[in-house]
């Protein structure tokens, strides 16, 4: 293959899944999902290190630069000497983008397919439509070759981001997160569209090379000419170049959740774990940073812009920090630890240190993919329960996952010989060494603070959930305890972590029976029985109910249990249930008292 056609095989694996998931996947045999979802995007990892090794054997020193790298398909839109061509750039930048967000989201992806099987089979189908969709549209951000489709791809991140977090629509937490992530991505679209028509005012194209190439400095000779013909350029600051980087600030402030656009990121977690591995570690929050550094010839010149970028940076960091280390929810305690270590990112790349910007981007991908998944893991086998403070002494009865958690902490931490070590290292060391810089050394003194905070949380999280006894508040909710290690992939054949108000709806009744009846309502029950339809989580009501039926007493039983909003056959299943379990001391069934 060409590398026009690797380029464009790389964008479109995850479209071609999405629209056959979309189309067909809710008819078709579960195990074409599970083909399918993933695979597209090992697909695409595996063109996007073909891509890599081109780049990296002097594949483009071997043709010209438009038809190698600047790689234009067809002209979009053409009005007189105004173009706007569809061009996929391909450089370092974009291939390292494309790595990671198809190498570590088909980790997260291929994870999903045992942490989201206890989804119906349209529903299934959708999910993996929605992460393809969201692998799709980093894709086509990262090798934009153009501040048009940049925007595209920018607001299809957002859309997708919608989606996902939204994915349990019948829970109106997911509905308002979704909500807020939405209007938070939009107000960084409009920054992004602003900065976009401001560039295109000032230099009249669209075009990174059209841009950029007017932003050059430097001594430009006519090939075969003498020194007397050569031409000194210098570009200077300006307020108009000012107010386009200031815009595109707004934009990646958004998408990475620093302040003050930040409140959307928390809240992402009433999706389901996957997703936020998705976006906290490989893909939505790292799009500032990409944007930041693709747009460094913009950065370099816009001095004040520039410092802005370093300023958000470590004031997020450390204001993140603090609030993670007075948090109860693991899920949180991670979302707010995302938080700090992007304001790390951008503390870099404000600074001028975009090889070690990107360096921690990398590692803290992997690390914080590790620490979603082992918690995605702790959280199944604690019945649902996000709550540290009602965990406590995992670390024997979750052995492996105990031991996963703790090395992606230490990476985090930044403890030798970890990854995450040298990334901050590199950060830290560029700030230090700028001593002529005040602005350098007071975010290197932020930095060095923040490392020490997140040293203290990531200790206390680690600690509340699996070192010392176990907590004195589990199993107050009718739960004997943690499941074992389940020795599979993480999230393997379960029922599923986020969504209690329909799981074990039994457990806890202290009834008689035999344990097939601590199923999730609507699991395999043996032949002839007919499976109830899954509906998703209830609201309030319906747990407040399904509460009161556990507390009462088994010989006062009243039929029929006011259940409230729960679906009809789930009450059919719940009455019939409690009507064989009930049973008189000899054994005939109770009778119902009168009304």
């Amino acid at each position: 293959m060409t590398v026009s056609q690797l380029a464009l095989a790389v964008l479109l694996l995850p479209v071609a899944g999405a629209l056959l998931l979309a189309g067909r996947g809710w008819r078709l045999p579960r195990i074409v999902t599970v083909i399918v979802g993933p695979g597209v995007v090992w697909a695409s990892f595996a063109a996007s290190l073909a891509l890599f090794f081109w780049l990296q054997t002097g594949g483009p020193a071997k043709c010209d630069y438009v038809q190698c790298q600047d790689i234009t398909y067809w002209t979009w839109i053409k009005s007189g000497s105004f173009e706007v061509p569809f061009n996929l750039l391909i450089d370092n930048l974009s291939i390292f983008m494309c790595l990671v967000i198809t190498g570590v989201g088909a980790l997260i992806v291929t994870y999903s397919v045992g942490y989201m099987e206890h989804e119906d089979g349209p529903s299934y189908a959708r999910f993996f439509t929605y992460m393809d969709v969201f692998i799709f549209s980093m894709l086509l951000l990262v090798l934009a070759g153009n501040f048009v489709f940049l925007i595209v791809g920018w607001a299809m991140v957002g859309l997708s981001s919608y989606l996902l977090i939204g994915f349990w629509y019948q829970r109106r937490s997911a509905v308002l997160a979704a909500r807020k992530a939405f209007v938070m991505n939009v107000i960084g679209d409009v920054g992004m569209i602003l900065g976009a028509f401001v560039i295109f005012v000032t230099y009249h194209a669209v075009t990174y090379a059209a841009v950029f190439a007017q932003l050059k400095s430097g001594t430009f000779c006519p090939t075969g000419g003498q020194l007397t013909q050569c031409l000194h350029i210098s570009v200077t600051d300006s307020s108009t170049l000012e107010l386009a980087a200031f815009f595109l600030l707004v934009g990646a402030v958004a998408k990475s959740a620093q302040l003050p656009l930040h409140t959307w990121l928390p809240d992402a977690m009433e999706g389901p774990t996957p997703v936020s591995a998705l976006i906290h570690a490989a893909t939505m929050v790292t799009a500032g940073v990409y944007l930041i550094g693709r747009m460094h010839p913009i950065y370099d010149i816009a001095t004040y812009a520039h410092g802005t970028v370093a300023i958000v940076g470590a004031v997020t960091a450390l204001f993140a920090a603090t609030i993670a280390i007075v948090q109860t929810d693991i899920k949180r305690v991670l979302a707010y630890s995302t938080m700090s270590q992007i304001g790390y990112m951008f503390l870099a790349v404000g600074i001028g240190a975009y090889a070690a910007g990107f360096f921690h981007l990398l590692a803290h991908a992997f690390f914080k993919a590790l620490l979603f998944m082992a918690a995605g893991n702790v959280i199944h086998a604690m019945h649902d329960e996000q709550d540290m403070r009602k965990y406590g002494g995992l670390f024997r009865q979750l052995p492996r996952t105990s031991w996963s958690f703790l090395i992606g902490s230490l990476a985090l931490v930044g403890v030798i010989p970890l990854v995450g070590f040298f990334s901050k290292e590199q950060i830290l060391g560029a700030a230090f060494s700028k001593p002529d810089d005040s602005l350098a050394l007071i975010v290197w003194i932020i930095g060095v603070v923040t490392a020490l905070i997140t040293g203290f949380y990531t200790g206390r999280m680690w600690w509340m959930a699996f070192g010392g006894k176990p907590s004195a508040k589990r199993g107050t909710t009718g739960d004997a305890g943690p499941r074992h290690d389940p020795g599979r992939p993480l999230g393997g054949r379960r029922v599923h972590p986020d969504q209690s108000p329909r799981h074990r709806p039994l457990a806890g009744l202290g009834l008689p029976g035999r344990r097939r009846w601590s199923r999730p309502l609507g699991g395999k029950r043996g032949r002839g029985h007919r499976r109830a339809r899954d509906h998703g989580p209830r609201d309030a009501a319906f747990r407040r109910r399904v509460s009161l039926v556990r507390r009462q007493d088994v010989g006062t039983v009243e039929f029929p249990v006011p259940l409230g909003p729960a679906p009809a056959r789930a009450q059919v299943l719940l009455r019939r249930d409690l009507r064989r379990r009930v049973r008189a001391p000899d054994g005939r069934p109770r009778r119902r008292r009168s009304a």
